[in-house]
C-alpha cells in the first residue's frame, strides 16, 4: 500500500511547489507590468498612472455607504488602505495568472490583458486625460504578458513533466534530463530576480520622480506670500483653559483631510491657472500672482465635512488669508438666470455652489492661498483652494482648484449629487463634547465638561448641557472671533460616583434649537444631540 500511494503524494508535492513558482513568476510579471506604465507615464503622461487611476475609479463607483464606512473606520488612512487593499489585489490576481500559464496555457495571459484592458478604461476616462493617456498602461500590458511567457517558458524546462491537461510534454525536448532541469533552474531564477529587481526599482523610481510633491513642497516653503491688508482680531476671552478641549484655531497637521484625491496633486503656482467662464459677459483667466496681486485679507472660518457624525472630528477652524470670489464674479459679470457655480479642480473633482453664496456681500467666500499664517499645505489645497462660510465642504470648499463654471443646478450637477448627496448643503449647527470622554473614566469631584460648538454664518447664543435625565443648565461660552468661526463652551459639573450620561445641545442666534432627532450623513449631513457615557471613580 505504501509502494502505490507514494508516487501520488510525491507527484501532488511537485504541483504544489510548480504552483508556487508559478505564482511568483506572475506577480513579477505584474511588477513588470506596473513598472513600465510608470515610466511610460513619467515620460508622456505624468496623470496615467494605472494603479492610481483603478484606485480613483474605486473611489468613484464605490457606493456611498462604503464610503462613508470607509472615513468613519480609518480616517484619513482610508486611501492609504484603499491603495493597500488595490496591492493585495493585483498581487493575488497575478498569482493566479501565473498558476494559469503554467497548468492552462494562455489563461494566464488572459487574466494580464484584462487588467490592462481595465487599467486602460479607467485611464483613458479620467478627467483632463491626455492623447497620450492609453501609453502606459497598453505597453506595460504587452512587456508585463512577454515576461511571463518568458519566465513560464523557463519553469516548464525545469519542472520537466507532463503539465495537467496537457497531452504534450515540455517543448525543450532534453526537458526531462537532470542537466537540463538544472540549466532551466539557473535561467528561471536568474530570470526572475532579474526582472523582478529592475521592476522594483525602475516602477518606485519612476513613480517617485511622476509625484513632484517634494518640489512643490520646496516652492511652497520658498513662497513669499504679501501681507494681508486686515487681519483677524481674537477677542480676550475666545479660548477658554480646559484640558482636552479642542483649540480655538485648529492647527494645520491637526485639520481634517477628506477629499477624492488618491494622491496629493502637485501644483506649481508659476504655472497654476483659474478660469472664470460659462454663463459670464467676459471670460477671465487669472495667475497665483494676478490673485495675489488684488490683496490679501484674513478671514477665521471653520469648515465642516457632511461626512462628520454627531460628536465627531470631521470639523475644524483655521484663519485663512485670501481673495473674496465675489470680486473675480464682478470682473466676469454673471448672467441673468445663473443659480449656480460649479468648481473644479486641477484632478477632474466639482463641486456645485449656490450663486448667492459667492456674490452675497454679508459671506466671506474667499480663494484661500494661506492657512494659519502660512502657504495652503499640499493635503489643503495649496496653491489654491475655496473656502466658502455656511456649506459643507462638498459643495464649497474645492481643493487645488483650477476652474469656475457659472451655470444653473438644472443643467450641470457636481460629483457627489449623482452619489446619493444633496446638489445645496448648507451646514446644520451642533455643538460636541471634548472632555469628559466616553472609555476614559474621571474621578468624583468637581470636572469640566466642554466642548465646541458651530452655527456658521449665524452663531451660536447658548449650549446647554443635561446630567442623565436632568434638567438643562447653561455653559460658558468663550468670546466669540464671529459668526462663522466655533466658539467654546464649558460647564462646571460635581461629579458623583458611577456611570452618567452627558448630553449636550445648542441655540443659534436665530433663537433655534439644535436639532434633536438623529438623521444620517446623507443625503445633507447628520443631525442629533451626542450623548456620552461617562464613568466616574470614588
Amino acid at each position: 500500500m505504501a509502494k502505490s500511494t507514494a508516487p501520488a503524494t510525491q507527484s501532488k508535492h511537485r504541483r504544489w511547489v510548480w504552483a508556487l513558482w508559478s505564482a511568483l513568476a506572475g506577480i513579477v510579471s505584474a511588477a513588470a507590468f506596473l513598472a513600465v506604465a510608470e515610466l511610460v507615464a513619467l515620460l508622456v503622461a505624468p496623470e496615467s498612472s494605472p494603479i492610481l487611476a483603478v484606485g480613483s475609479f474605486v473611489i468613484d463607483i464605490v457606493p456611498q455607504p462604503i464610503k462613508e464606512f470607509a472615513i468613519a473606520t480609518f480616517g484619513e488612512a482610508d486611501k492609504v488602505v484603499l491603495l493597500c487593499s488595490l496591492g493585495l489585489a493585483v498581487t493575488i490576481a497575478a498569482a493566479i495568472g501565473g498558476i494559469l500559464q503554467f497548468f492552462a496555457r494562455p489563461f494566464g495571459l488572459v487574466v494580464i490583458a484584462v487588467a490592462g484592458a481595465l487599467s486602460t478604461a479607467a485611464v483613458v476616462t479620467r478627467a483632463g486625460a491626455s492623447v497620450l493617456a492609453a501609453a502606459p498602461p497598453v505597453l506595460g500590458t504587452l512587456v508585463g504578458c512577454a515576461v511571463l511567457v518568458l519566465l513560464i517558458t523557463r519553469l516548464r524546462v525545469w519542472s520537466g513533466e507532463v503539465v495537467a491537461g496537457s497531452t504534450s510534454r515540455i517543448e525543450s525536448p532534453d526537458a526531462e534530463t537532470p542537466a537540463a532541469g538544472q540549466v532551466g533552474r539557473r535561467s528561471f531564477l536568474i530570470a526572475t530576480g532579474a526582472v523582478g529587481l529592475a521592476a522594483v526599482v525602475v516602477g518606485i523610481g519612476s513613480r517617485m520622480l511622476n509625484a513632484t510633491s517634494a518640489s512643490i513642497d520646496a516652492a511652497r516653503r520658498e513662497l513669499r506670500l504679501p501681507e494681508p491688508r486686515t487681519t483677524v482680531t481674537i477677542p480676550n476671552g475666545a479660548e477658554l483653559d480646559v484640558d482636552g478641549l479642542s483649540p480655538l484655531i485648529t492647527p494645520n497637521s491637526d485639520f481634517y483631510r477628506v477629499d477624492t484625491a488618491l494622491t496629493v496633486p502637485a501644483v506649481d503656482p508659476s504655472t497654476w491657472r483659474l478660469v472664470i467662464d460659462g454663463m459670464v459677459r467676459e471670460r477671465v483667466e487669472l495667475s497665483f500672482d494676478d490673485l495675489v496681486e488684488m490683496g490679501l485679507d484674513e478671514y477665521s472660518i471653520t469648515l465642516t465635512c457632511v461626512s462628520n457624525e454627531v460628536g465627531g472630528g470631521l470639523v475644524g477652524s483655521a484663519i485663512w488669508q485670501g481673495v473674496p470670489i465675489r470680486d473675480i464674479l464682478k470682473m466676469a459679470g454673471t448672467q441673468a438666470g445663473a443659480d449656480m457655480v460649479l468648481s473644479r479642480s486641477v484632478d477632474g473633482y466639482t463641486a456645485s455652489t449656490p450663486l448667492e453664496s459667492l456674490t452675497d456681500d454679508g459671506l466671506d467666500a474667499i480663494f484661500a492661498v494661506a492657512m494659519n499664517g502660512e502657504p495652503l499645505p499640499l493635503e489643503h489645497g495649496f496653491p489654491v483652494r475655496m473656502v466658502v462660510p455656511g456649506l459643507y465642504g462638498y459643495v464649497s470648499a474645492t481643493k487645488w482648484v483650477t476652474e469656475l463654471k457659472v451655470t444653473t443646478f438644472d443643467a450641470d450637477e457636481a460629483y457627489w449629487t449623482p452619489r446619493g448627496y444633496a446638489a445645496q448643503a448648507p451646514i446644520k449647527f451642533a455643538s460636541r463634547v471634548d472632555t469628559p470622554r466616553t472609555g476614559k473614566s474621571v474621578a468624583a469631584g468637581t470636572v469640566p465638561i466642554a466642548g465646541v460648538a458651530w452655527a456658521q454664518t449665524v452663531g451660536i447664543d447658548r449650549v446647554e448641557v443635561r446630567i442623565d435625565d436632568g434638567d438643562w443648565q447653561s455653559a460658558t461660552l468663550s468670546n466669540p472671533i464671529n459668526s462663522d468661526t466655533w466658539v467654546q463652551w464649558m460647564m462646571p459639573w460635581e461629579a458623583t460616583a458611577g456611570t452618567h450620561y452627558v448630553e449636550v445641545r445648542a441655540i443659534n442666534k436665530n433663537g433655534e434649537t439644535q436639532i434633536e432627532e438623529r438623521a444620517p450623513i446623507a443625503p445633507d449631513g447628520s443631525s442629533g444631540w451626542q450623548r456620552v457615557l461617562v464613568t466616574v471613580t470614588a
